[in-house]
């Protein structure tokens, strides 16, 4: 929502300071300016784009315009999971712990926690791990850069929906150019016309590079500065489930390990060390959001 209140205060201030100074402002409204620019800068974006990224574009938008980003709840279920999957690799069989994290769909162990199980790559991470931690073999520096790498890999993938979107901001200026261009070649086919009707031609052509610009600064970039937001947010998960591993594999108790993990959490979205306790020494639900 705050994407629609900034758009709504942008448009104000500037057609209301427009209007102010005197200006018309149905001489902005110049519908085929606009499916120039915005036309073109979609074929573009088309162009230059994989289907998959230009889907995900589509889903990152909404995303943004929900402010679709973990909460208290989300951080709260994915310490209680990582809990009790490390009190089960301390006391259980691996027979057991395979079963868990083999089939995490039939697991009572995760149904105690929707949003990981919601999340599947989350929770193929989560399981993905704790099979190399009960295979034993592996250390766990080499476990921590193969978290590493793999974080890396799903945080470039999840912002290429940014990087997408942040290209298409930067062509509109020179699309907006290439629609007041043609405005302008417009007006100097009348040039026989009166000076009145080849005002309006030039203003016309001239809200092309309005047009350009403003969708630039004010719209697509915004947006796609908000995608990459909401996309970080959502791969500090990973984070969290990797720091709190790593405890356990470097020998912390489950209790202290999910500190390690609550610590990687932004202190404006952290969860108190008493409200984690409580979910899961505790043996308490999940505090709500």
């Amino acid at each position: 929502m705050t994407i629609l209140l900034g758009l709504l205060i942008t448009l104000v201030c500037m057609l209301g300071g427009f209007a102010a100074m005197g200006g018309h402002i149905m001489v902005i409204w110049q519908p085929w300016e606009y499916v120039i620019i915005l036309g073109s800068s979609i074929g573009t974006f088309v162009v230059a784009n994989q289907m998959k990224t230009i889907k995900d574009a589509g889903k990152a938008v909404v995303e943004a315009l929900k402010n679709d980003v973990p909460t208290n709840q989300n951080y709260m279920d994915v310490l209680g999971v990582l809990y009790e999957l490390m009190r089960e690799l301390r006391g259980n069989s691996r027979s057991e712990i395979e079963a868990q994290i083999d089939n995490p769909e039939e697991s009572e162990l995760f149904k105690k926690f929707p949003t990981v199980l919601a999340n599947k790559e989350l929770t193929a991470f989560i399981c993905d791990y704790c099979r190399l931690i009960i295979i034993g073999n592996a250390r766990s520096h080499e476990i921590e850069a193969l978290m590493d790498e793999e974080i890396q890999t799903i945080r470039s993938d999840k912002l290429k929906a940014y990087h997408a979107l942040s290209a298409m901001s930067d062509g509109l200026p020179a699309l907006g150019i290439v629609a007041a261009v043609l405005g302008v070649i417009k007006a100097m086919g009348a040039l026989s016309e009166s000076p009145e009707y080849l005002g309006k031609l030039i203003g016309a052509a001239l809200v092309g590079t309005f047009a350009g610009i403003f969708f630039s600064y004010a719209v697509v970039g915004p947006v796609a500065t908000k995608v990459k937001t909401c996309r970080e947010k959502k791969v500090r998960m990973y984070m969290v489930a990797k720091q709190t591993l790593l405890a356990f594999m470097n020998g912390a108790m489950p209790q202290i390990a999910i500190e390690y993990g609550r610590k990687t959490i932004s202190a404006h979205e952290r969860p108190s060390i008493d409200e984690v306790e409580q979910a899961t020494v505790g043996g308490g639900a999940p505090v709500a959001a």
